[in-house]
């Protein structure tokens, strides 16, 4: 896993600009077929939710996999580990993931990424600095639990938990819904599924003006609790149209993050309304 995952010498810097187009060509081919045989090890051994493998932080390991080999890909796995924790993505997932890129690179000529992912097999090293950086952002959220999402401005799954158990403890659970936004952000890669989520953010904003409670619950997913009234259906179409209408302006969104919009009755209890959060954050 030490040596870079292309094998190749790319140009000097004496090369003309013809020998330097193909050399980023040579680069940008094999981020590409490292992303895509990574997440394909990494779905074999066991990651629940492909819509969410993709993040910018993968691009980044990528990156420097491909320059400097998994010795200089370090600072890229702390930033991965902490992008999973902030996530929702366990431990135990986080290094399987790390797991499979290890044996993409220890077995090159394995076709379409399809290894045996061995976390014991993995450097000791990278598997340290991963769990630190996961740990970090996964204590921070024990201590902060009401914190608001940095990327969309919303508050985090973590206060839409506590909101929820005012309203059981007050005993209106029935007067509300959770109206959900997923996005199917499975073929978007990089910082465009950023763009994506901060233009759900602004569409639920907009729509949902009047005090409603929202939050963003997963990598991919807003909610709001809302009431269950007359205008719930008409504010939903209105939140499909504003999303509709933010995503078609940026092309690389346009056919591909395709948004979902649906409306869930709490359940009974508040034990088990956390749990479909968690259900609907990778729905």
């Amino acid at each position: 896993m030490d040596v870079p995952a292309t094998g190749a010498r790319f140009g000097s810097a004496g090369d003309s600009s013809g020998d330097e187009t193909r050399a980023r060509f040579e680069r940008d081919r094999h981020l590409r077929a490292l992303r895509a045989r990574w997440r394909t090890a990494s779905l074999a051994a066991g990651w629940r939710f492909p819509s969410d493998w993709a993040l910018p932080e993968v691009d980044a390991v990528c990156a420097a996999v491909v320059r400097h080999g998994s010795t200089g890909a370090e600072n890229a796995l702390a930033g991965l580990g902490r992008a999973r924790a902030a996530a929702g993505a366990g431990l135990s997932e986080t290094l399987s993931d790390l797991a499979a890129l290890h044996a993409v690179l220890a077995d090159p000529d394995a076709i379409d990424g399809f290894v045996s992912p061995d976390v014991d097999a993995t450097p000791a090293r990278l598997l340290r600095v991963t769990a630190l950086a996961w740990a970090d952002v996964a204590t921070d959220q024990l201590v902060h639990t009401e914190v608001t999402d940095p990327l969309t401005g919303l508050p985090s799954a973590a206060y839409l938990r506590t909101r929820l158990g005012e309203i059981y403890r007050g005993g209106v659970n029935e007067a509300n819904v959770l109206l959900t936004v997923s996005l199917d952000l499975t073929a978007v890669s990089g910082w465009p599924r950023l763009t994506a989520m901060i233009l759900a953010a602004d569409a639920v904003r907009a729509v949902f003006d009047t005090g409603e409670c929202y939050a963003t619950i997963g990598p991919s997913a807003v909610a709001v609790l809302a009431e269950r009234n007359e205008r719930l259906a008409t504010r939903g179409v209105a939140l499909r149209r504003a999303l509709n209408e933010r995503l078609s302006v940026d092309p690389q969104l346009r056919d591909v993050a395709r948004p979902l919009v649906s409306a869930v009755r709490l359940p009974g209890t508040h034990d088990r309304a956390c749990e479909l959060l968690t259900e609907l954050a990778h729905s």
